[in-house]
């Protein structure tokens, strides 16, 4: 009887931390922001009277076939040119990504041959930037015209040290169910962390678009897999907020194929082990420091980047054991919902072999599949030690 015991209080536990990780934390922190509102009005942002200089920087390595798309999309930015710096640091390109560049008067361009990472290049580039704020752009991702005035706009709070933009997936008609499930993915992902930073703060920052005070920046260790989302904590770690600006956004295409995606989510999940350890500290219980910051982050990530995955695989085998020992109806109904998702799971990855397209499907077999790559990930940290974070197959989000 101890032993059923011990199966039920194991599996409740586990369904609880699934349930809380990727639902319960968005229904709670929905809460707690209309009850912060209800006393405490979000202060508007105002436009300065000056702009401020602000340096665009885009760190990229052989975009040679991106490079006028994006410069386009540069010189269509609405805000002061004379107060826009656009700075490309291009470290080992030895394609023609520099003798495009070299078109644009606009454009600053340093470069070595060396080719060291995304990270390397970051911690280089700093020291040129010579403006109050940066802000941090991929080269495959194009901004709204209005990006750059709505970020500048967030830092009129001084409490505000880093602006997170909005990551938004083009999907077309045709696309998979990888970039299918990542669209709807980030949309939920975007609402969660605007509720995040109307309670207290943004739980990190993606580097499709991000803004930081030039100042609070912090060199990074080399071999650093989540550069944007560490980059953005240590910010927040000091006792700054991060902002999210969901006026500002990225606009980047889905991922072509699940084999890509495959390689890239299991890259962010190795990532985020490695931030847990980084970002130690926010594991401390302390309420009297960064408190809320600390709440949230152990809800929004680091469940979902270390137990909760495996709670997540372990709830068929606890469900069929109860079944088998301890038949209630609660245990039978929980079974069979649990085959009909990951049955919905199952035919979402067929179909998506088959290049057929059914939405509802994707949801189940995106969420079954990004949590599996968590698992992988657990395995495969040692193979990114050192390494560059380049390849935009593999690309990191934060």
């Amino acid at each position: 009887m101890h032993f059923v015991n011990a199966f039920e209080i194991l599996f409740w536990i586990c369904i609880f931390l699934v349930f809380y990780t990727f639902i319960g934390y968005g229904l709670f922190l929905y809460f707690l922001v209309k009850i912060k509102e209800i006393f405490r009005k979000p202060l508007p942002r105002t436009e300065p009277k000056d702009w401020p200089e602000v340096t665009l920087f885009i760190a990229a390595y052989n975009e040679e076939a991106i490079v006028e798309a994006k410069m386009d999309n540069c010189l269509q930015l609405n805000y002061p040119p004379h107060q826009l710096k656009i700075l490309w640091i291009t470290d080992g390109s030895n394609d023609k990504t520099n003798e495009k560049l070299a078109q644009y008067p606009q454009v600053t361009v340093y470069h070595i041959p060396q080719r060291k990472g995304k990270t390397a290049a970051l911690n280089r580039g700093i020291q040129f930037v010579k403006t109050p704020f940066v802000i941090y752009t991929d080269a495959n991702t194009m901004l709204n015209k209005e990006a750059v005035r709505e970020m500048v706009k967030e830092f009129s709070d001084s409490r505000v040290g880093c602006v997170a933009g909005e990551k938004r997936i083009a999907v077309d008609e045709k696309d998979q169910a990888a970039a299918g499930g990542e669209g709807f993915y980030w949309t939920y992902e975007s609402k969660l962390k605007e509720w995040d930073s109307r309670l207290y703060s943004a739980v990190g920052a993606a580097g499709e678009l991000f803004a930081i005070r030039t100042s609070l920046f912090e060199k990074m260790p080399e071999d650093t897999l989540l550069d944007d989302f560490i980059l953005s904590m240590r910010i927040a770690q000091k006792g700054y907020k991060i902002a999210y600006c969901k006026s500002a956004y990225a606009l980047e295409k889905g991922s072509a194929d699940i084999q890509n995606e495959e390689k890239r989510k299991i890259r962010i999940a190795a990532g985020g082990l490695q931030s847990i350890k980084r970002l130690g500290n926010l594991l401390i219980p302390n309420p009297f420091h960064l408190g809320i910051l600390r709440f949230q982050y152990i809800s929004h990530r680091v469940l979902r980047w270390s137990v909760t995955p495996v709670a997540l695989f372990l709830l068929p085998f606890l469900n069929i054991a109860l079944v088998v020992v301890y038949p209630k109806p609660i245990y039978i109904i929980l079974l069979i919902l649990q085959m009909l998702f990951y049955l919905a799971a199952f035919s979402g990855a067929l179909l998506q072999q088959k290049k057929i397209k059914i939405k509802v499907l994707f949801i189940p077999y995106y969420f079954l599949f990004m949590n599996i790559n968590v698992l992988k990930a657990f395995f495969s940290q040692h193979k990114y030690k050192g390494k560059g974070t380049w390849e935009k197959a593999q690309r990191i989000q934060g």
